[in-house]
């Protein structure tokens, strides 16, 4: 399965602290962001996907993600 949200995350250091937070919540994931992207896009390629605890995760930090349609 694979989920693609729109975010917020704007810096390089910030989205590598999200991403390993990220691959511990959904381990053995591929876990991508695409800054260059108008939309920021993350990524994440996992057997099961929690849209809502990846928002929270997010939100956590101070960013803002939904999911793409």
């Amino acid at each position: 399965m694979v989920e693609v949200f729109k975010t917020n995350v704007d810096n390089m250091e910030q989205s590598e602290l999200l991403a390993q937070e990220l691959r511990y919540r959904f381990p053995g994931g591929n876990i991508s962001f695409d800054l260059e992207d108008c939309d920021r896009v993350l990524r994440i390629s996992a057997g099961d996907v929690c849209c809502r605890s990846v928002v929270g995760i997010l939100n956590r930090y101070g960013y803002h993600a939904e999911v793409m349609e």
